[in-house]
């Protein structure tokens, strides 16, 4: 899963991992529903690998959580959603809009093949960013740091540095000054 390799999705490892996950994402999104005290601490469980400088407007969802590393102050607006199969990096001082989301995993295109099998591929957002609202961020996607994403783009290729990208699939539309 992590290599990039095919995996079996309903692999029971994998299945009490996620379970793990919804457990806690749902003390977070249902019990607390706020960011305070309780709610840090259930951060600090599903997302091990992010600062402790986060703020979440709930609800998020994730599949595993340990696979999000997060640098310092990273704010995800409400209803994000990042499917982390394998490893997302978001930089420092990056601003999430509502409705993004972020997907590590994909499958063959081959019906056959994809009845049973996934893969992964890693998504790295930079420094500086600003990912606008309804985002959708691809499995492999590098994005520089910078950066603005335009609301409603669909990211399927890499974003260099201090680049303006909208659309579908986004494109650069300009640099921006760093």
């Amino acid at each position: 899963m992590l290599a990039g390799e095919n995996y079996f999705g309903n692999d029971k490892e994998l299945s009490i991992e996620r379970a793990k996950a919804k457990k806690l994402l749902h003390k977070l999104n249902v019990t607390e529903y706020a960011m305070n005290s309780n709610s840090r601490a259930i951060l600090k469980e599903l997302l091990p690998n992010a600062h402790k400088r986060l703020y979440i407007e709930l609800p998020f969802h994730c599949d595993y959580g340990y696979n999000i590393h997060l640098g310092e102050n990273v704010y995800f607006n409400v209803n994000c959603v990042v499917l982390d199969s394998t490893k997302v990096t978001i930089g420092s001082n990056v601003l999430i809009g509502p409705g993004v989301h972020i997907y590590t995993s994909t499958h063959p295109l081959d019906a056959i093949e994809r009845r049973g099998m996934q893969f992964s591929k890693p998504v790295s957002i930079g420094d500086d960013c600003w990912i606008g609202g309804t985002v959708v961020i691809c499995p492999g996607v590098t994005i520089g740091n910078g950066c603005t994403i335009g609301a409603g783009s669909v990211v399927t290729n890499d974003i260099p540095d201090n680049s303006l990208a909208v659309g579908n699939p986004a494109k650069v539309i300009r640099k921006l000054i760093p």
